[in-house]
């Protein structure tokens, strides 16, 4: 994990603490926070920082967003995000959104706005923040009963036909049950008759999404999140859900978020004529005549197929309302209603549980 800075800060009650302050935040793979938090998250940016309880060992710690560039948010329902968008561009704070846009409407597994709704709202996001501003997730491919991979890739092809043009990415996962416990718990006492998935049918899954790719001309670039299995052979990537190659392509005029990342911005060279100058292998072109060499780096502290650069996350866990029923986030859906609960009655506490 990243060493980001420390700087002193004076919290609500006047007292001066230590606080971390990051440059890239992740807000959140621990919860929702567009879709249940974004009115405590933007006090919580005016007011400078926030508290954040350590899962493991329940010690509180404090993020500043004195030195906050860049924000990538997560999210199964970020319509509550749009009116708050000025505000970032008004604070020269650039980001991206990980859209969560699953379709088991049919199967009730998740507490979220309707699929069209939920179309709509990624169009909505898309005109704010650009294509590749919002990369489209289908997370977890969950295999059940009553959902083979038949299902899922019509499923996935009704989504793909509606956003075609408005995304550059998909990223999926396949629903790796027996190695998360909660998960496996979640689902078992739920009553979803789940399915492990084989590599036979994931390598199966994967050639047909790569052709149905192609065939639709949805031309997405396709990526697992976190996945052991290689399936690169389909023109499928390990996945960067912190991405430092697209962090730089929407911030590269940041020179401070550009010097922290040890990103070097160069002028291409001017066209002559005999046509298009070669660029150097690796390059990656921006606007007005720029280009720039990746140097993403991995974040050690992730998980091993995991290749997400470093950010700090703000999220906590158990405070996820949309109660879906294969969560790896919540131990329970009572311990994250009850969470819920006590946020509404102080909402713009220091921590997003309102403790």
């Amino acid at each position: 994990m990243a060493n980001w800075s420390k700087i002193n800060g004076q919290i609500e009650d006047g007292t001066i603490v230590s606080m971390q302050a990051p440059l890239i935040i992740s807000a959140s793979r621990s919860t929702d926070i567009p879709a249940f938090y974004a009115d405590w998250f933007f006090h919580r940016l005016q007011k400078g920082y926030s508290a954040w309880t350590n899962p493991f060992n329940g010690v509180k710690s404090y993020v500043s967003y004195e030195k906050t560039r860049f924000i990538v948010f997560w999210s199964k329902n970020p319509c509550p995000l749009l009116p708050y968008l000025q505000i970032l561009k008004e604070r020269n704070i650039k980001c991206y959104v990980q859209y969560t846009l699953n379709d088991y409407e049919q199967e009730k597994m998740e507490k979220v706005p309707s699929l069209a709704t939920r179309i709509e709202t990624f169009k909505l996001l898309v005109e704010e923040l650009g294509k590749g501003g919002v990369i489209w997730r289908f997370d977890p491919m969950i295999l059940t009963d009553d959902i083979s991979v038949d299902d899922l890739l019509q499923k996935v092809l009704y989504i793909g036909d509606q956003l075609k043009d408005y995304t550059e990415k998909l990223v999926f996962s396949y629903a790796d049950i027996a190695m998360y416990k909660k998960v496996k718990h979640n689902l078992e006492v739920n009553g979803i008759p789940y399915h492990e998935w084989e590599t036979e049918k994931m390598e199966e899954f994967a050639k047909r999404l790569s052709a149905m790719n192609s065939e639709r001309g949805w031309n997405f670039q396709l990526a697992t999140c976190g996945e052991k299995i290689d399936i690169s052979k389909y023109g499928i990537l390990h996945n960067r859900c912190i991405d430092g190659d697209l962090i730089t392509r929407l911030a590269w005029n940041d020179h401070e978020l550009m010097d922290f990342m040890k990103v070097k911005i160069e002028d291409a060279p001017a066209p002559t004529l005999f046509g298009e100058p070669e660029l150097p292998q690796g390059a990656i072109l921006l606007p007005h005549n720029h280009y720039f060499i990746s140097t993403h780096k991995k974040d050690p502290g992730q998980r091993q197929f995991c290749e997400c650069m470093a950010s700090k996350d703000i999220g906590e866990y158990n405070t996820c309302p949309h109660l879906c029923e294969y969560c790896y986030a919540n131990a329970t859906k009572d311990l994250a209603i009850k969470n819920w609960k006590q946020h509404q009655e102080n909402k713009f506490s220091e921590t997003i549980t309102g403790k």
